[in-house]
């Protein structure tokens, strides 16, 4: 005996069919690149004055607060502001997706376990966005896809 009422069940396989269509794949790894680019870009404008002057007052937040070992804080401040500029690029126009997520996981893991270990919540909630782009790519609105169909096109 079914222990699910007809009713429950159409209204549990209407529920995951309705939003299967509305979240598709492509929407919600189009959501995960522009929201960690989004972050990232943030941060890094925070870090320098006008275009890409390095501001010094990045330099000072990693001498005085970040304290990364091994790293003179007037090259960690220079590298990351790079990598907060031209990494959420490479995501927003879906190009080396899975490498520039990478490079920011990369990141992300060093402020988490040297910088603000307690901030654990939100590093877990951006790795999840990056891990996925990861595993998955950018999707199919990105450069990466045209990229690989002609690839794939001419290689045939």
């Amino acid at each position: 005996m079914n222990a699910h009422p007809p009713a429950l069940r159409h209204a549990h396989q209407t529920l995951v069919h309705g939003a299967g269509r509305l979240f598709s794949e492509t929407l919600v790894l189009l959501a995960a690149r522009l929201a960690i680019a989004g972050i990232f870009w943030r941060s890094g404008r925070t870090k320098v004055d006008g275009w890409f002057t390095l501001s010094d007052s990045a330099v000072a937040l990693f001498a005085e607060e970040y304290q990364l070992p091994w790293v003179d804080p007037a090259v960690a401040a220079s590298l990351a502001a790079l990598a907060e500029h031209a990494l959420p690029i490479l995501l927003v126009l879906g190009l080396a997706t899975r490498y520039a997520a990478i490079g920011l996981l990369a990141m992300t893991l060093v402020i988490q376990f040297l910088v603000y270990p307690d901030a654990w919540p939100t590093h877990l909630s951006w790795m999840s966005l990056m891990t996925l782009l990861v595993a998955k790519g950018a999707g199919i609105l990105s450069f990466d896809a045209l990229l690989s169909r002609r690839l794939f096109r001419s290689a045939q």
